[in-house]
């Protein structure tokens, strides 16, 4: 392996070859290995992302929207942080689309928590639409609105490890919502997504607990990266500023989706705790991503005592 990074043009047709079934399993577990250990870099993310969305049903949803979401992987096993922070900002008042799919690599994905709910997650992408304009929230389950991934989702469950499918689920949203607040457990690749997301003009928060979670922790602090403008600043958020007791990584700890569904059910109904904090704190930074959207900027963490 020499190291060489793809052109945005390569790794489009690369993908593209995935998508068609061109590519066959073994070349495309060869190619998802290598780029995990060369390390993926900006442009083939971009190109990833580019074909993906070619291949996908899009949609449109009115207003500007916003996605939380997190990239799994990152092997912490905890509950559902960015679909249940999803839910309470959009009972905040956001117009959410939300963008995910089953477990790949750990014990519940955020499709498995919303159909543990009982949530329906064969829509088609016409009544997907429908839902986020008529209650300001829904959810496009990966499979319906990128009907292509049939053809790779088999080698991702078999490899069990993060591939660069896990970067490119948050990035390919369907809807292309106007704000984005993504985590990432692996720094390197939080801060490839901030300049994917730069490149393209997006409005994100990115950010990688500092204890390795894809979501903005409270065990700890978080590194996050501002995207607005086609800027990329980086920042630290401090749970203790924001006046967050502190957590253990057991108190975040999950388990199978009836388990994490509970879990959500509690919480929705007012239960307190560190499982509460860490949702509130994610909401709030779903939040502050469409206050930059719209031009208003900080982070402004006052939000926190709007949700």
């Amino acid at each position: 392996m020499q190291g060489t990074d793809l052109t945005t043009a390569d790794a489009e047709w690369a993908m593209h070859q995935m998508m068609t079934d061109q590519a066959g399993a073994a070349r495309t577990a060869a190619l998802l290995v290598a780029l995990r250990a060369k390390g993926e870099s900006a442009a083939e993310v971009t190109g990833f992302v580019q074909s993906m969305l070619a291949h996908a049903q899009r949609i449109e949803v009115p207003g500007p929207a916003l996605d939380i979401v997190g990239t799994g992987g990152d092997r912490s096993h905890s509950v559902n942080v960015s679909t249940m922070a999803a839910l309470v900002a959009a009972g905040a008042g956001a117009r959410v689309v939300k963008h995910g799919n089953r477990a790949a690599s750990s014990s519940c994905g955020s499709a498995d928590l919303l159909e543990a709910l009982g949530i329906s997650l064969e829509l088609s992408p016409k009544d997907v639409a429908r839902v986020g304009t008529d209650i300001g929230i829904t959810f496009c389950f990966a499979p319906v609105f990128h009907p292509a991934m049939r053809f790779v989702g088999p080698v991702r469950r078999e490899l069990g490890i993060p591939t660069v499918f896990n970067v490119l689920g948050p990035l390919a949203n369907p809807a292309q919502p106007a704000a984005s607040a993504v985590g990432c457990g692996d720094e390197r690749l939080a801060a490839v997504m901030a300049q994917v997301l730069a490149d393209r003009g997006a409005t994100a928060l990115v950010f990688r607990g500092d204890d390795g979670l894809d979501e903005v922790t409270t065990t700890t602090t978080t590194t996050m990266w501002r995207v607005h403008d086609g800027t990329v600043t980086p920042d630290v958020i401090d749970p203790s500023v924001l006046g967050v007791a502190p957590a253990s990584a057991d108190q975040l700890r999950g388990g199978d989706p009836a388990h994490n569904a509970s879990v959500a059910r509690r919480l929705l109904a007012g239960e307190h705790g560190p499982v509460r904090d860490v949702v509130v704190v994610n909401a709030a930074v779903g939040l502050v991503t469409l206050q930059m959207h719209q031009g208003q900027f900080g982070p402004q963490w006052p939000v926190l005592n709007e949700v």
